[in-house]
C-alpha cells in the first residue's frame, strides 16, 4: 500500500477520475454561479453585466428577510426535533426493546423512503379542511374543537410542515444514532452499573458523552438538509399561503426560473451557501468548545 501512495503516476490514475467528475458536477457549477451574481438575464435573452448591483437588490429585497428568517426558524425547529426525537429512539432501540427493536425500526425507517410528493399529499389529506375534514380535524371535531384551516395561515402551516418532515427522517437519525449506541463497550456499561448508577445516571453522564461525535455529526447533517428544503415546501404548501412559507431555495427557484433572473438568483444561492456555511462552523466551534472544557 505504501509503494502505491508513494507512486504519483498510481495515485493520478486512481483520484483522477473521481477528481474530474467532482469537478465538473460540483466545482465548476459553484464557480459559475458565484460569476452569475455579476450579471443579470438569462440562457434565452442573454445576459449583461451589473457589477454588484444583484447584491444592491439583495440588500433592499424585504422578501429576502421573510425567506431567511423562515429558513432559519425551520431549520432549527425540524433539526431539534428530528435529533431529538431520533436520539430517544435509538435508546429506546438500545435499552428498552434491544434485540427485539429490528421490526420498530423498519417501520420507524419506513417513511423516509417514501416520495417527498406521496408524503406531501398524505399530509394534505391528514390537515384537510375541504372540501371534507381530513382525520385531523375530524379527531378535533369529535372533543368539541371547531375545524382549523391548517394551510389557511402563516403559523399553522409552518408546524405541520415541521411535524412532516420531522415524522418522515426522525427514523433516518434513529438508525443512524443508534449505531453510534451500539458502539459504546457493553463492559463499561455493565461496570457503572455494579457501581450503583441509575439508568439515567448511565445515560447522561456515560452514554450521551460517548456518543457526541456521532450526534454532532447527525446535527450538521439536519442542520444542512433543512436549510437547504425545497422538495417538501413544494410538495406541501408551495410557499403558501401567500409568501409564507417560502424559504430561500423556493425563492432562489422562483427568481431563477419563473422570472428568469439568474444572477439575482445565483446571489440568493450564495446567501444560502454563507448561512449553511456559518451554521456548520459554529456548530464545530461549540462542540470544541464543550470538548475543551471537559
Amino acid at each position: 500500500m505504501q509503494d502505491v501512495l508513494g507512486d504519483r503516476k498510481a495515485v493520478i490514475i486512481l483520484v483522477g477520475p473521481a477528481l474530474a467528475v467532482y469537478t465538473l458536477v460540483m466545482l465548476v457549477p459553484v464557480l459559475w454561479s458565484l460569476g452569475l451574481t455579476f450579471f443579470e438575464g438569462n440562457a434565452l435573452f442573454g445576459f449583461e453585466a451589473v457589477g454588484f448591483q444583484n447584491f444592491t437588490t439583495l440588500w433592499q429585497d424585504p422578501r429576502i428577510l421573510d425567506a431567511l428568517w423562515f429558513t432559519l426558524r425551520y431549520a432549527v425547529v425540524v433539526t431539534v426535533g428530528q435529533v431529538l426525537l431520533g436520539y430517544l429512539l435509538a435508546l429506546l432501540y438500545v435499552f428498552g426493546l434491544r434485540k427485539a427493536s429490528g421490526i420498530i425500526r423498519t417501520l420507524v425507517f419506513f417513511p423516509i423512503v417514501l416520495p417527498t410528493v406521496a408524503v406531501g399529499l398524505l399530509f394534505q389529506q391528514l390537515f384537510a379542511i375541504a372540501p371534507q375534514n381530513g382525520l385531523v380535524n375530524e379527531l378535533l371535531n369529535t372533543v368539541g374543537v371547531a375545524s382549523v384551516d391548517w394551510f389557511g395561515s402563516a403559523d399553522t402551516a409552518f408546524w405541520v410542515l415541521a411535524a412532516m418532515d420531522v415524522w418522515r427522517s426522525m427514523g433516518f437519525y434513529a438508525v443512524l444514532l443508534y449505531a453510534g449506541l451500539v458502539d459504546i463497550p457493553e463492559d463499561v456499561l455493565v461496570a457503572a452499573r455494579l457501581d450503583g448508577a441509575t439508568e439515567w445516571q448511565l445515560i447522561r453522564r456515560m452514554v450521551i458523552p460517548m456518543s457526541m461525535p456521532v450526534l454532532l455529526a447527525s446535527l450538521i447533517f439536519s442542520i444542512n438538509g433543512t436549510l437547504k428544503v425545497f422538495d417538501s415546501i413544494v410538495a406541501l404548501t408551495n410557499g403558501g399561503p401567500g409568501d409564507a412559507t417560502t424559504p430561500l431555495t423556493l425563492y432562489m427557484f422562483q427568481t431563477s426560473f419563473s422570472y428568469g433572473q439568474y444572477g439575482y438568483g445565483s446571489t440568493i444561492a450564495l446567501v444560502l451557501t454563507a448561512v449553511s456555511l456559518g451554521v456548520t462552523l459554529l456548530i464545530f466551534r461549540s462542540s470544541q468548545r464543550d470538548l475543551t472544557r471537559d
